[in-house]
């Protein structure tokens, strides 16, 4: 089975908005690898206003993460549960 590990930076520009910025900085082949890229980015524009915003994803190839479909939802609203799905 193999590992790769995504490496994702996310922040919350407005405090008072629920709502995250994220940027998806890339695959690597070990968590060390990604822990590096971390500590060479966490210095750089934008990334040190933010520097606990880095989150490393273990993910599995050639595995389906996610298989339960998804809805659509706006500000507070509640989505419509046909398929059983929360959106928190």
């Amino acid at each position: 089975m193999t590992i790769l590990y995504m490496l994702w930076h996310s922040y919350q520009p407005d405090p008072d908005v629920d709502r995250d910025e994220e940027t998806f900085i890339g695959i690597y082949s070990t968590e060390e690898k990604a822990k590096a890229a971390i500590e060479r980015l966490r210095t750089q524009l934008g990334f040190r206003d933010y520097p606990d915003g880095f989150e490393i994803h273990p993910r599995r190839v050639d595995a389906t993460s996610w298989d339960k479909g998804f809805v659509r939802v706006w500000g507070d609203e509640e989505p419509d549960n046909e398929a059983g799905l929360s959106s928190r």
